[in-house]
């Protein structure tokens, strides 16, 4: 399968959630609202701001609902958060949101070891949530985990992502977000799974989440940009870590992204230097160094 690069990609920025929920660091709401405004402002029109979940399991998430109600709304930006449950939908509609997302795994034991259920259980879970946010006229996106390996099972087979993607599809999920989470993928195998999954859905509802944890987030990007994927998920400084690999890079940093983007061409709407700025706001306030390497090198 070969497409054109395309002209326009849209970058989901998730930073604010899937990247600070898997950092140890506990970040306050009053530097979320800082860093979300920033994104606003750097162009990004698709921010995951935060999810409404217990913070039982999740405690980097629990003041979600004071940073939905903190930022400056932008005209033109979504400000979406993961919502795994009717109880959290009701939380995020609450608050405010434009958009919600859910979870689900292409492998067994992810499923079972992360949210507690069989991928078929997690599908029949979102069925309810997804009728209420229609009711809402809220978008749903979905995510899928494992979409190359797990850190349980080991290399997962294409179409096994498939026959998760096709029941998101049917149940409404407008855009479906294929994430490498432990970050073994390599250009052959990213390839491999979007030529598979695009068999059931169209390669314009796709997304592609990499993590860096083996540094091949970036050419598994450009791999998947010439199979047609045109939206392309990220975390400005690399937030996230992975936690199966100790140590390890987490989400592709944004700053990275939009350089190798901008590098081909390709209209992104967004400013490096302020996404920059953003980025190394939030890892100053985390006491880290901006994992970006593009950041590094302009010492902005």
């Amino acid at each position: 399968m070969s497409f054109s690069i395309p002209a326009d990609v849209k970058i989901f920025e998730v930073g604010p959630r899937d990247g600070l929920q898997n950092e140890a660091s506990l970040v306050s709401v009053e530097d979320k609202i800082e860093l979300v405004n920033q994104l606003s402002n750097a162009g990004f029109n698709n921010i995951e701001v935060g999810s409404f979940v217990s913070p039982k399991w999740i405690p980097q998430m629990a003041n979600s609902t004071e940073v939905f109600a903190g930022i400056d709304r932008k005209m033109g930006v979504t400000y979406s958060a993961l919502t795994p449950n009717l109880k959290g939908l009701h939380a995020a509609l609450d608050a405010g949101v434009d958009e919600i997302a859910v979870f689900a795994a292409a492998s067994e034991s992810f499923s079972q070891k992360n949210i507690n259920c069989s991928i078929d259980e997690s599908i029949n879970r979102f069925k309810p949530i997804m009728s209420e946010a229609s009711k809402h006229n809220i978008p749903v996106r979905g995510y899928i985990s494992c979409v190359v390996g797990c850190p349980y099972e080991g290399e997962v087979a294409a179409e096994h992502v498939a026959n998760v993607a096709r029941p998101l599809n049917d149940l409404g999920c407008y855009e479906i977000s294929l994430g490498d989470t432990i970050g073994i993928g390599t250009p052959t195998s990213i390839v491999r799974m979007i030529s598979t999954v695009c068999l059931s859905v169209p390669v314009k509802q796709l997304a592609i989440h990499c993590h860096d944890t083996y540094g091949q987030a970036l050419a598994n990007i450009y791999a998947a940009l010439q199979s047609g994927i045109a939206v392309i998920d990220s975390a400005v400084a690399g937030l996230g870590g992975c936690p199966y690999a100790k140590g390890a890079s987490g989400n592709v940093a944004t700053e990275d992204v939009l350089y190798l983007l901008h590098g081909l061409g390709i209209e992104t709407g967004i400013d490096l230097k302020l996404a920059i700025v953003a980025g190394n706001y939030i890892s100053g306030k985390m006491n880290r160094r901006n994992q970006s390497r593009v950041a590094q090198a302009m010492k902005l």
